[in-house]
C-alpha cells in the first residue's frame, strides 16, 4: 500500500493515519478501503467540517446578540470536539481561533453583565422614583379619588418595571406597601370624619328647614324677608350634608321660601293696584280742589276744601312717589286759601287799616321834612348834608311803596 502525505498529516504504509499538532503527531484512524490521497481526503473534510462549525461560531458572535452563555458552552464543545478529532488540518489554528472567539465572548458577558447592572440600577431608579411619589401622595394629598386612582397607577408601573437588584427592591417594596397603607388610613379617617360632619350638618339644616317651614304663613311681609334672608345666609355657612339629603333638605327649603315670596308677591300685587286705585281717587280730588283757584270767596273755597280733605283722608295711604307730588299739590291749594282769609281779615279789620294809613302818613310827613332839609342844605352849599338827606330819602320812599301796597290791600 502506497503511502500519502499533507502538511497536517500523513497515511503510513500499514494504513494508519496521523495529524500533525504542536504536541506532535497523533493518530487519528485506520485506512484500509483505498488510497492514502482518499485517506488524506477524507479526514480533511471532517477537519473542513470542524473549520465550518467555527466559522459559523464567528460569524454569529460578530454578526447576532449570540448569548454569552451559549457561547461559551459551544466553544467548549468545539474544543473538545478539535482535542479528540479524527481529522487532518490545522487543529492548533482551530484552538487559537477558540481562544479568541473565548476572549470575545468573554467581553461580551462582561458586557451583558454591565447592562445587566445598568438595567438593575435604572429599575431600581424607576421604582424610587415610584416610591417617592406614592409617599407624597401618603402624606400631602387631600384629592382622594385622583391621588387613589394615581396609587394604582403607580402600582401598575411598579409591577411592569423591570427588575432591580432584589434586596433593593424589597427594601422599596415595603416602602411602597407603607405609602398605601398610609393613605388609605388617612382616607378612611378623612371619610369618619367627613361622616360626622355631614351628620352634624343634616341636624343643622334641618333645623333651618324647620323654621323655614314655619315661616311660610307669614304676613309680617318685611321681618320675615328679612328672616329667610338670615336663614338662606346661615345655610351657606352650614356646610353640605351628603348629596341625597342635601336634596331633599334644599328641595323642602326652597318649597317654604317660595310659597311665602309667592304670598307676599300676590299680596303686594294686590296692594299695589290698592294703591293705584287710591292714586287716582286723590288725583279726581286735587283737580276738583285746582278748580277752586283763584280764590274770590275764600270763606266758601275753605268749606270746600274742608271737604276734599274729609275725602282724602278717607280713600288712605297711596304709593310713595304718587304721595309727594299729591300731598304737595293739595297744599299748594291750602296756601292759596289761607292767604285769601288773611287779606280778607286784614281788610275787614279797622285797627290794622287804621295802622296801614298811620304808616303812610307818616313815613309821607318824614319824606316831607327830608326834603325841606336838601333845599337848606344845598343852599348852604353843604354836600355832606344833601347827601345824607338824599340818602333818606331814597330809604323812606321804598318803605312808602311797601306801606301803600299794603293800604291799597286793605282797601281792596
Amino acid at each position: 500500500m502506497s503511502t500519502g502525505s499533507h502538511p497536517w498529516g500523513r497515511v503510513a504504509e500499514d494504513g494508519t493515519v496521523y495529524v500533525r499538532t504542536a504536541d506532535g503527531e497523533r493518530v487519528v484512524g485506520i485506512w484500509q478501503a483505498g488510497s492514502p490521497d482518499e485517506a488524506l481526503e477524507f479526514y480533511t473534510r471532517r477537519y473542513e467540517s470542524l473549520a465550518t462549525e467555527v466559522s459559523l461560531l464567528e460569524r454569529r458572535l460578530s454578526t447576532t446578540d449570540l448569548a454569552p452563555g451559549q457561547a461559551r458552552t459551544t466553544i467548549a464543545r468545539l474544543y473538545a470536539a478539535i482535542d479528540g478529532a479524527k481529522a487532518i488540518g490545522d487543529l492548533d489554528g482551530l484552538k487559537r481561533r477558540l481562544d479568541g472567539l473565548g476572549e470575545q465572548a468573554e467581553q461580551r458577558r462582561e458586557e451583558h453583565k454591565a447592562a445587566r447592572d445598568r438595567a438593575k440600577a435604572d429599575a431600581i431608579g424607576m421604582k424610587e422614583r415610584i416610591v417617592a411619589e406614592a409617599e407624597h401622595i401618603a402624606v400631602e394629598a387631600t384629592h382622594w379619588k385622583s391621588s387613589g386612582e394615581r396609587l394604582k397607577e403607580l402600582l401598575d408601573e411598579w409591577k411592569a418595571a423591570p427588575h432591580g437588584d432584589r434586596g433593593a427592591e424589597a427594601a422599596l417594596w415595603k416602602r411602597m406597601s407603607t405609602a398605601r397603607t398610609a393613605f388609605a388610613k388617612r382616607r378612611k379617617a378623612y371619610f369618619a370624619s367627613l361622616e360626622s360632619e355631614r351628620e352634624e350638618v343634616k341636624d343643622r339644616k334641618q333645623e333651618l328647614v324647620a323654621r323655614a317651614e314655619e315661616l311660610a304663613s307669614s304676613t309680617d311681609w318685611a321681618a320675615t324677608a328679612a328672616a329667610y334672608r338670615d336663614l338662606m345666609a346661615q345655610w351657606k355657612d352650614a356646610g353640605r350634608a351628603d348629596r341625597a339629603t342635601e336634596d331633599e333638605l334644599w328641595k323642602r327649603f326652597r318649597t317654604a321660601q317660595s310659597g311665602f315670596f309667592d304670598a307676599r308677591a300676590t299680596a303686594m300685587s294686590a296692594k299695589d293696584s290698592q294703591l293705584r286705585e287710591r292714586a287716582t281717587a286723590k288725583e279726581q280730588l286735587l283737580a276738583e280742589a285746582e278748580r277752586l283757584l283763584p280764590i274770590t270767596d275764600p270763606k266758601t273755597a275753605r268749606n270746600a276744601l274742608r271737604s276734599i280733605h274729609q275725602r282724602w283722608d278717607k280713600i288712605g295711604s297711596v304709593a310713595k312717589e304718587a304721595q309727594e307730588r299729591l300731598e304737595g299739590g293739595l297744599r299748594k291749594i291750602d296756601e292759596a286759601v289761607r292767604k285769601a282769609e288773611d287779606i280778607q281779615w286784614r281788610r275787614t279789620n279797622p285797627e290794622a287799616l287804621s295802622r296801614a294809613r298811620d304808616t303812610v302818613d307818616q313815613i309821607r310827613r318824614t319824606i316831607g321834612q327830608l326834603e325841606k332839609q336838601l333845599a337848606q342844605a344845598t343852599e348852604r352849599g353843604d354836600d355832606a348834608a344833601c347827601q345824607r338827606a338824599k340818602s333818606a330819602i331814597t330809604t323812606r320812599q321804598s318803605w312808602l311803596t311797601e306801606a301803600e301796597k299794603t293800604l291799597a290791600d286793605l282797601t281792596g
